[in-house]
């Protein structure tokens, strides 16, 4: 590189550079991948100065109107150039922007635009004009030299970090044309900055979207190579984009290769102004299941990048992909974190609502696309039943379920009221971890003798969700395995088998006495209504978790001590019949049948017997006993 030394004067920066810097260095920025965002930023907000001076002096863009930013690498010489054909900086500029830490050029522009002309007029990245010191992280010395637009002088500007700087005069042949040159001379450990796959990666995912053309020359000599076009999906209308340029962007923006299930596009206008570009994914993304991970939606402002660790969307979206765009979102110092502000709870506020729309839309007009999305991030989005009171009902709208009514088809909670029978007043449902288990269990044998259908829920959130959520369209959720089963009311269909209206004085009595043997193993034992075929079933007391809630908590060590289940005897199951009419001469096995009644309930509850010696000494009893009187 060459030198200039016989004009140039050397300057201390206007602040304690050695201890700001530092911070800068060590504190301020968390990734040194940034310094190549913010030198593009930069130089993306030299063009946009010069297109706004350009509107009331046109000569200004003399032979080469259009904008341009060209990154050079240079491994050889350990070297990396950012360049633009922006609106350059005169020697006083040069003093006050780089001299001056926290001085920014953008920001006294912006005033000036303001006070004469919108500000949404421009383009402008820059607000706290520290980004460019951000270049420290990796060059042990930085080199700027500068044309400003329409002059006949370029100046240098060159400064080790360390406390001075030296600025001067340069001969034409060595600035650019008009605009700034960054020269950045890598430190030992930053030397892969300067290879071409590094740099293209960079500036396509930091700034591949400036309102600036970038290119890339891959070496000294090399011809410049386009890497960006100026241009970002997201701000054309959508009537512009075709179906596979969405695709390639999800692609892109997503890291997946398959097609989304839904496109969501739009920009938000009045009091907050922000554009939305997001997916619904065709397939399960990776880390799905993570619900300490937030969701991928990428956060840019002025369509630079700024991070992808936003929490724009709850944490039940957290497949979406794709990104939002502010000009007004409120960053830290280093540009690399939002700040809480109400705009920022206003865009969450707004992406939600239409993504959830999004859905609700699909759903509406095609329930096969809905079924598969569903299918796929329905166990997440029904964690939005108990972390988000106020969409509650939005999202029991959207939920949809297996049931026993439902086969392999998924059914909505409209549908499970809509075809409520006469004298049903509640949605039940039965949760476990397996369908076909539930499917066989007692509990269910009243509702399908009534053809009451009942959702059977799978996922564990679902146990988790029910508790929270008391009812849908006026009617409360009840639990099939919990309580009363509510039945008498709801008439059975007229060829069905009718109860005795009273149980006679043998079962109660044989129901006493069954209490009376298990003793403290259960809180009751009552004739059921629910059971039509089986003899016996547990269910849980009316208050407290139901069966299968009491035991995730109980895995989880989470419950200090278990309720005590009610067994439900069938009072006209053949067994249980013969059970109640022997006498007392055969009390000792009827001891042993009220124990295995016991046991039989349990493990069709899917839980083992009570005492395994003791069931397997009751069993073999009851076989001898068979064998004797054969």
């Amino acid at each position: 590189m060459t030198t200039y030394t016989k004009t140039a004067e050397t300057r201390t920066f206007e602040a304690d550079v050695s201890r700001l810097l530092h911070m800068m260095v060590h504190s301020v920025y968390s990734d040194r991948d940034v310094f190549l965002r913010e030198l593009i930023s930069n130089a993306a907000d030299a063009c946009e100065k010069l297109r706004f001076e350009a509107v009331s002096r046109p000569e200004l863009l003399g032979d080469d109107p259009k904008p341009r930013i060209t990154i050079a690498a240079d491994p050889d010489n350990k070297e990396l150039v950012v360049e633009d054909n922006g609106i350059g900086m005169s020697r006083d500029e040069m003093a006050e922007a780089l001299g001056t830490i926290a001085r920014s050029g953008t920001r006294a522009f912006m005033e000036r635009v303001e006070a004469g002309k919108a500000a949404e007029d421009t383009q402008l990245i820059g607000q706290f004009g520290v980004g460019f010191y951000s270049a420290f992280m990796v060059a042990d010395r930085v080199d700027v030299i500068s044309r400003q637009a329409g002059s006949d002088e370029a100046f240098r500007w060159s400064s080790d970090g360390k406390g001075t700087y030296e600025i001067g005069p340069v001969p034409l042949e060595a600035a650019p044309k008009r605009g700034t040159r960054v020269v950045l001379h890598l430190m030992e450990d930053a030397t892969s900055y300067a290879t071409p796959y590094r740099l293209e990666g960079l500036a396509k995912s930091q700034s591949g979207h400036v309102p600036v053309p970038i290119t890339l020359v891959e070496k000294p000599g090399a011809e410049p190579r386009d890497i960006a076009d100026g241009t970002a999906l997201w701000v054309r209308q959508k009537s512009e984009i075709k179906p596979e340029e969405y695709i390639d962007f999800y692609r892109s923006v997503a890291g997946q290769y398959d097609e989304p299930a839904s496109t969501i596009h739009f920009r938000a206008e009045g009091r907050q102004e922000y554009s939305v570009l997001a997916f619904v994914p065709g397939s399960r993304p990776f880390g799905l299941f993570d619900q300490d991970r937030k969701g991928r939606m990428k956060l840019y402002v002025r369509r630079v990048f700024i991070t992808d660790d936003a929490d724009l969307l709850p944490r039940y979206l957290r497949f979406v992909r794709g990104l939002v765009d502010s000009a007004d979102l409120p960053l830290n110092v280093s540009r690399e974190m939002i700040q809480e502000s109400p705009l920022l709870a206003a865009i969450r506020k707004g992406v939600t609502n239409r993504v959830l729309g999004d859905l609700a839309k699909t759903a509406e007009n095609d329930a096969e696309a809905y079924a598969k999305i569903w299918e796929n991030f329905g166990v997440v989005l029904k964690e939005g039943l108990y972390e988000n009171y106020e969409r509650r009902e939005q999202l029991l709208k959207l939920a949809r379920f297996r049931s026993t009514a439902s086969g392999e088809g998924w059914r909505s909670l409209a549908d499970y009221v809509g075809a409520m029978k006469e004298g049903q007043k509640a949605i039940f449902f039965m949760a476990g971890d397996d369908r076909a288990r539930l499917e066989a269990s007692p509990q269910l044998e009243g509702f399908r003798a009534r053809g009451i259908e009942v959702l059977l829920l799978t996922d564990p959130v679902d146990s988790f969700w029910v508790t929270m959520a008391p009812e849908f369209d006026g009617k409360p959720f009840k639990s099939v395995t919990q309580g009363a089963a509510e039945l008498a009311d709801i008439p059975l269909p007229d060829d069905a088998a009718k109860p005795d209206a009273e149980t006679s004085s043998d079962i109660a009595a044989f129901l006493a006495f069954v209490k009376t043997t298990l003793g403290k193993e259960v809180s009751d034992v009552k004739a059921s209504d629910r059971l039509t075929e089986s003899a016996v079933c547990l269910v849980a007391p009316e208050h407290g978790p139901d069966r299968q809630f009491e035991r995730l908590l109980n895995a989880a060590g989470r419950l200090d001590k278990a309720a005590k289940p009610i067994l439900e005897i069938n009072p006209r199951h053949e067994r249980v019949a013969a059970l109640a009419k022997l006498g007392d001469d055969d009390k000792a096995f009827k001891e042993d049948a009220a124990h295995l009644l016991y046991d039989e309930a349990r493990v069709l509850d899917g839980d083992k017997p009570a005492d395994a010696k003791a069931f397997s000494a009751r069993l073999a009893r009851l076989i001898d006993r068979g064998l004797a009187k054969g």
